[in-house]
């Protein structure tokens, strides 16, 4: 049977089949009526197996993609792309430019990053960047910013707040938490409520008017609270989210302990100005990465930095789909029964496994299109070498005194001799810009997809390895924990700010929105599914649905 809508695209359908017809998709067709089977039925006639109803699913396979991509691309005009000042009130003292040549004050040369930012939006080769005479190191892949998926919103019709301009309260404070985080990578999480340092780092913090961070019902960040993300549940329980602690099974009765290789401690990177600006100039490190004797669970600021650094795209959360399906935890409440079918292909293991894994190249996209094409923020420690420039030398960048004359710059000083930020890993930050944390949107985009598959409100025990216990915990508030773990962690190595954290999280979470409205349109309509349901990141419950987002 053919719709009306059918019979007035038969030139078009009649292209496509003889495409498909080409490629060798519908090669069984012609023969498929002819060919006996046992038992006296002839399979070729049952209509699933008919030339027309193959046809017509092939013509049901064009509408349901075309639909998707009509859905997500002609709804109205995109939204405006959000760039603070900064590339115009400072120039490239502000900006992103590992790599390229700066002078000995650690500036890029300006001809040089016009280069690259011409190259960006097409108005050149970014094969004829010049980068500076020492780089080892190359950009990191730029293109990718331009690069398309076939699922969920166009990268570039996603949007977020600007990042907070170079001379901000904000800003600020962002970076006196760092210089703090530098200086605690060693002590417990566990230890924070006597840790001297600990308590004078909350209490610089708790007077700082532009700090982001998580504070208490009085507006104060206690030592509970002291360096802890902003998700809702990230302030329950142990620092460090139990999907850190639970083995990970790992098929036929295996299961992996979550014990690291972890970095040595006390070893900081990067703290004198020629190993500083050696490094901006793209040379590889003079050292590598040196670790503790003893693999062991995760305990510090610095073991969470060491986990963050070469882990593998979307690791974290799929070992977290693997620990829920261990622990037996509910899939979605909304998910359909049946008193006949087992699921397992859809709506099933293999379902969440795949989502949990597919919403990662999609978030990385749009991370790189805020990256590259917007914001080219600059990193931490590269404003470290302008705080340490301006104490130091002739340069005024015009950067606020609550960073200047912060006690966490005062005692980074003592220790080190210089005003630079400390970094924990011997390259610094990857050659890519800071705004916002690729972690971050990667975390917002799979958190989002496994509280659309699991039992949000399920309990998540504690491990046996935990090195905590108390209250109890819910599958959303250890999943935005993790989150938030994976995020703050880059922190800890001093290659990010918090609010690359805070707001990449959203992004990744508009990303993977998207991602499931999709994959909804592609169920068998005899499931009865009605959508996902999920509980956003600023606590808002949503059904996702084939056709949008709604209120739940």
């Amino acid at each position: 049977m053919h719709s009306p809508e059918d019979d007035s695209q038969g030139v078009l359908r009649r292209t496509v089949l003889a495409g498909l017809g080409a490629a060798g998709v519908l090669s069984t067709v012609g023969t498929a009526a002819a060919t006996p089977h046992g038992r006296g039925t002839n399979r070729g006639n049952r209509p699933t197996d008919t030339p027309g109803s193959k046809h017509e699913r092939m013509m049901s396979t064009y509408r349901l993609r075309t639909n998707a991509a009509r859905d997500h691309c002609l709804q109205g005009k995109p939204p405006a792309w959000n760039q603070n000042e900064d590339e115009a009130r400072f120039g490239t003292a502000a900006m992103f430019t590992k790599t390229l040549p700066h002078d000995d004050q650690g500036i890029a040369d300006e001809s040089a990053y016009l280069a690259l930012v011409d190259a960006l939006y097409g108005h050149g080769s970014l094969d004829a960047v010049p980068l500076a005479p020492e780089a080892d190191r190359k950009l990191a892949n730029p293109a990718a910013a331009g690069s398309y998926d076939i699922t969920g919103p166009d990268s570039h019709a996603l949007t977020m707040p600007p990042a907070p301009a170079f001379d901000s309260d904000e800003t600020a404070a962002e970076m006196v938490e760092l210089y703090w985080q530098s200086l605690l990578r060693d002590v417990a999480f566990a230890d924070y409520a006597t840790d001297p340092g600990a308590q004078a780092a909350a209490a610089e913090l708790s007077a700082l008017a532009g700090y982001p961070g998580p504070t208490d019902g009085s507006g104060t960040v206690t030592t509970d609270l002291l360096f802890r993300g902003s998700l809702a549940g990230s302030e329950v329980g142990p620092h460090l989210s139990q999907f850190f602690y639970h083995d990970v099974p790992r098929g036929d009765g295996m299961a992996q302990p979550q014990v690291y290789r972890v970095a040595k401690e006390g070893t900081d990177y990067m703290t004198d100005w020629e190993s500083w600006l050696a490094i901006q100039r793209g040379a590889a490190p003079d050292s590598g990465d040196q670790y503790e004797a003893t693999h062991r669970t995760l305990q510090t600021g610095r073991d969470l930095a060491t986990y963050v650094h070469r882990d593998y795209v979307y690791q974290s959360y799929q070992d977290a789909a693997l620990i829920l399906l261990g622990l037996g935890v509910p899939l979605g409440p909304n998910f359909p029964t049946s008193p006949t079918s087992g699921y397992f292909v859809d709506f099933g293991v293999a379902d969440v496994l795949d989502a949990v894994v597919a919403v990662s190249h999609p978030a990385l996209h749009a991370t790189w299109v805020q990256k590259w094409l917007v914001n080219r923020r600059l990193r931490p420690e590269t404003y470290g070498g302008r705080v340490h420039d301006q104490l130091t030398g002739d340069a005024d960048y015009g950067l606020p005194a609550a960073l200047l004359d912060s006690a966490a710059l005062a005692a980074s000083f003592d220790e080190y001799g210089t005003y630079l930020l400390s970094q924990a890993y011997p390259e610094g930050s990857p050659t890519h810009p800071s705004y916002p944390a690729g972690h971050a949107v990667l975390a917002g985009a799979c958190v989002t997809v496994l509280k659309a598959y699991f039992d949000e409100d399920a309990a998540v025990p504690y491990a046996d390895a935990s090195p905590e216990s108390g209250p109890d915990l819910t599958v959303r508030g250890e999943l935005h924990k993790l989150a938030d773990n994976m995020a703050v962690g880059r922190n800890w190595a001093g290659i990010h700010y918090r609010s690359d954290a805070d707001d990449g999280y959203r992004l990744g979470e508009a990303v993977a929105f998207g991602y499931l409205v999709d994959r909804a349109k592609t169920y068998d309509e005899r499931y009865g599914f009605d959508g996902f349901t999920l509980t956003t990141f600023d606590g808002e419950p949503v059904r996702i649905t084939p056709d949008g987002v709604v209120p739940a």
